[in-house]
Formats: structure tokens, sequence, C-alpha cells
């Protein structure tokens, strides 16, 4: 009955039930600009929506595992396009509080610096409260079911830096309130969304560029890998052969030596280096100096995920480099990460 009314009646309607257009969610503006065209045919709308990888309307984004940001696979393109949306609406009106009056629950280490940082200031900048807990405080006996349901009685949310991925997902499973992945031993998607959303502000063509990232399997490297599969990136992957991840793709393609394609690549990934591959033969190999950066595409950044470490990973004169994205690349981190609180808790502005 909604669509065969007029744009300004479905909005009067969609009032009175609770409820609204938000002009900072995609699907709610493709409904929109259906509805103000004259286009009430539900399939035609539906259509619309699949033609541009967006959540339907029949399947709501709320009844999904992704009221939760825990694993990248579970979103679509549209779901990230989303969370920018957010990002961009935040950043142009500084001084909003859609956090007003709500209260979220971290899990962290002392060891935490950025994302640690970045969520608490975020939060508390967009009106919110927070209480902090080490991670350790999910090891206890008591099963993980008891604590979230007792937590959901004064939090609103929950940000967890656990090294267990299954404690993450087993919170989600269990919490009616939005629980949020902040780095375990499987995946970082906080981070590399959010670095994705820099490489937006740098590059409009950011979706058409080479991705490559150099170094062993580890979480960030897991987290790019889904990101690129979600967002449809050309993600190259170069390591040892022991690394090779899965069998070639749009999506992903190993390599085992870097000049294969280095002169190929837009953007250097890197994350530092576990203790067994901190050695002269792996590092004379595989990494990334100021001379191999050379041999990259005109405009290639390196993007190296801190903590990072030179005369690992990466050397000196690459860190000195202006092909380094440099320390303020990471400035927008806290803005993505208030978005995807933003997004978790109410789908939007």
């Amino acid at each position: 009955m909604l669509l065969q009314r007029s744009y300004e009646e479905a909005e009067d309607m969609l009032e009175k039930a609770g409820y609204s257009l938000s002009p900072t969610i995609l699907r709610d503006v493709i409904v929109g600009y259906c509805l103000q065209r004259g286009v009430y045919d539900f399939v035609e709308i539906e259509e619309t929506l699949a033609d541009r990888d967006v959540q339907s309307l029949i399947n709501d984004r709320r009844g999904l595992d992704n009221m939760h940001f825990i694993d990248l696979l579970h979103f679509t393109s549209g779901h990230i396009q989303e969370i920018y949306t957010i990002a961009d609406t935040l950043k142009a009106n500084p001084g909003g509080k859609p956090l007003e009056g709500k209260t979220f629950v971290l899990f962290f280490p002392q060891t935490s610096l950025r994302t640690r940082t970045t969520f608490q200031s975020g939060i508390r900048q967009l009106g919110g409260d927070c209480i902090l807990f080490p991670p350790e405080t999910l090891d206890r006996r008591e099963e993980l079911i008891d604590t979230v349901k007792y937590l959901e009685n004064w939090a609103d949310g929950i940000v967890v830096r656990h090294p267990d991925a299954a404690k993450v997902r087993l919170l989600a499973e269990h919490a009616s309130i939005p629980v949020i992945n902040a780095m375990t031993n499987e995946n970082h998607p906080c981070e590399v969304v959010a670095d994705l959303y820099a490489l937006r502000q740098r590059r409009e063509d950011y979706l058409d560029l080479v991705y490559t990232y150099v170094g062993p399997i580890g979480n960030i490297f897991k987290a790019w890998a889904d990101l690129a599969e979600v967002m449809n990136l050309r993600f190259h992957h170069v390591c040892t052969p022991e690394n090779e991840y899965r069998e070639p793709s749009t999506n992903y393609r190993f390599h085992s030596a870097l000049v294969d394609i280095l002169p190929k690549s837009d953007v250097i990934l890197t994350d530092s280096l576990p203790a067994s591959y901190q050695n002269s033969k792996y590092i004379d190999a595989y990494q990334i100096t100021f001379e191999k950066l050379h041999t990259a595409k005109p405009g290639a950044m390196l993007n190296p995920c801190p903590p990072f470490f030179r005369s690992e990973e990466v050397s000196h004169d690459a860190i000195e480099s202006e092909y380094f994205v440099g320390h303020g690349f990471k400035k927008d981190l806290l803005l993505v990460q208030q978005a995807i609180l933003v997004y978790c808790s109410f789908g939007g502005l």
C-alpha cells in the first residue's frame, strides 16, 4: 500500500509508523527517488535496488547479522557505501550527538593504542559514554550468553578486541545490541574499511585501483581479502609460496615475486611480520623499499598497517618517501568507526 502513494504521502505514513526515509542510507535514497518519479511498482523498485547491489526491501538490514560488525563477508558493497555516506555526513556536520544517552561497553587491552583511542574518543564526541574492561574479562568461567544478556540491561552496544574470533562471534550470536569487532587474531574489519575510506578521499577511482598486499597470511591480510571480495577490488597477494590463500579469482591473485605485480600496483599494503619471517632471506625478497616502490605505477601509495617496523616489512627510505601515505592517513579511523557505531545502532543518521 505504501508504494502506491505519492512521495509526500509515503513519508507521512512512515512518520506515523515511527520510521522515515533516511538521506544517508542508500536504499532509502533510491526508494525515495523512485517514489518522487512515480515509480510505484514494487518489483521495479526491487530490481533497481538489486542492480545497485543494495539490500532488498523484503530482507530489512536490521534482521541480518550486520546489526553487528563482525565479518565483512556478511556485508554487501551497498552496506559499506552506506557507512561511508554516514561518515561523509558526520564530517560535513560536526557537533551532532546521535549517540547521546547511549552507553557502550568496550573490551580492550592496555596495549591497544589507535583503535581504543578512536573508539573511546569517537563515542564521546557523538554524545555517548563508554565503560572499559580488559578483554580477559570475557575469559571467565561464566558463559558468554549470560555475560551478554546481563550487559544488555545497561549497555547499548559492545566493542570487542579479543584474540579469539569465535568468542566475538558468540557474543554477537546471543546479543540483541550491536557487537563490533575491534580486532581478533582472524580479522580486523574496522581498520581496512577505514583505510578504504581514506583512499576514497584521495582517489575517486579507488574501486578501480590495483591493491597489492605483501606479506604472510594474518588478520590484516584476511580483512583486506574479505573487503576485496565485498567491494570487487583487484586484490593481489605477494609472499612465499606456502602463503597462497585460495584459488585465483577476480578478487584474488597470488604471486611469489614482487617483480610480477609491483609495476601494475596502485596501493601497496603491508603488516608487521611474525617472528618466523623476521629473517634476512624473507626481508631481502619482500621488504618494501624506495627502490622497489619506484617500479610501481605513477602515484602509487604505500599503506603499511601500524604498528609498522622500519627495516623489517618496510625500509626507512620507503617510509621517508612520497609513496608513504603518511600518519595523517589514519585520521578518519575515528570518523569511520563513528559511522559504524551509528550504522549498527540505527541504520543511519
